[in-house]
């Protein structure tokens, strides 16, 4: 039986999420729902899920530390049957992400920090920021497998 949330998923949106992880997981699921949609793979929305709430948890855990808890952060998506695209903006002043420490490296590897950008660049096909280093845009392509 089809998800009813799935047949009305957008295949974009933009919208403000809070620092709250009801909202987060129902912004997962409002674009997972439109990648279910657009023919992607249960391992495919896996990535781009695990991605997404990487991206969206490390803008209020860094980003928006020193900010109130009020603060929202900004998503746009965009899903087709090629690509989902995906962008996350915080509100604080940003960082370089070459100075993030390689996690794999031996002298990191008991620390936390970097894990989730090396998570999203494993499994997303492009990642990139903006210069100020408060933006994350990401894209996924579909693989060849699943056209």
């Amino acid at each position: 039986m089809p998800d009813p949330q799935a047949q009305h998923a957008s295949p974009e949106g933009r919208v403000e999420v809070t620092n709250d992880r009801d909202a987060i997981t129902a912004l997962g699921e409002q674009v997972l729902a439109a990648a279910e949609r657009a023919g992607y793979s249960e391992a495919s929305r896996f990535a781009v899920r695990l991605a997404l709430e990487e991206a969206v948890v490390n803008a209020f855990r860094h980003g928006h530390k020193s900010l109130p808890k009020s603060e929202t952060v900004g998503v746009e998506f965009e899903v087709d049957e090629q690509s989902i695209r995906l962008v996350v903006t915080d509100k604080g002043p940003g960082f370089k992400p070459e100075d993030v420490p390689d996690p794999t490296a031996e002298e990191n590897l008991t620390k936390t920090s970097g894990r989730g950008l090396l998570l999203m660049r494993a499994y997303m096909s492009d990642v990139s920021h903006n210069q100020a280093g408060n933006q994350i845009r990401m894209t996924y392509n579909k693989p060849d497998s699943e056209c």
